[in-house]
């Protein structure tokens, strides 16, 4: 298994993730051609952030997202990590763990890059279990949020 850097020809499979994410997750039916839309829209613009996936003989098993945020306390940037995907098979298998790896690493060789945050949903605690597992805390903020529908 190794992880790399998403390329364009990683959108289908990038796509169906994100649309299986929501399914399972909190049950949505999202619209294919948006999230087509939204997913090119990060492949085609680093600006907006930088998709990896997991790949293991050629199949892609997994993808996340970064993107970024500016930290005038650090004087640098933190990445997020969001839209996690692993298919159901490869589950509990150290996918996660090494693209996290993958990602803790980047920051970790590049100075201007401060450290790394995600959310979970509060009663998804096998994802937290996993977090701390591999060293990351509960922090002491509380998320808010308004979503124009």
């Amino acid at each position: 298994m190794f992880v790399r850097k998403a390329t364009s020809n990683d959108l289908n499979e990038i796509v169906d993730f994100q649309l299986l994410m929501a399914k399972e997750t909190e049950e949505i039916l999202l619209d294919k051609k948006i999230v087509t839309k939204g997913v090119l829209a990060v492949l085609t613009d680093n600006s907006k952030g930088q998709y990896y996936v997991a790949e293991l003989n050629g199949e892609v098993m997994s993808s996340l997202l970064t993107t970024f945020e500016w930290s005038d306390w650090r004087n640098g940037t933190i990445l997020w990590i969001q839209s996690v995907y692993v298919l159901p098979e490869f589950r509990r298998k150290g996918v996660y763990r090494t693209m996290y790896s993958f990602i803790k690493g980047e920051v970790l060789n590049n100075r201007n890059l401060k450290g790394i945050r995600l959310y979970a949903d509060k009663s998804n605690l096998p994802a937290q279990k996993t977090y701390k597992t591999l060293g990351m805390s509960p922090d002491h903020y509380v998320t808010f949020e308004w979503l124009k529908e």
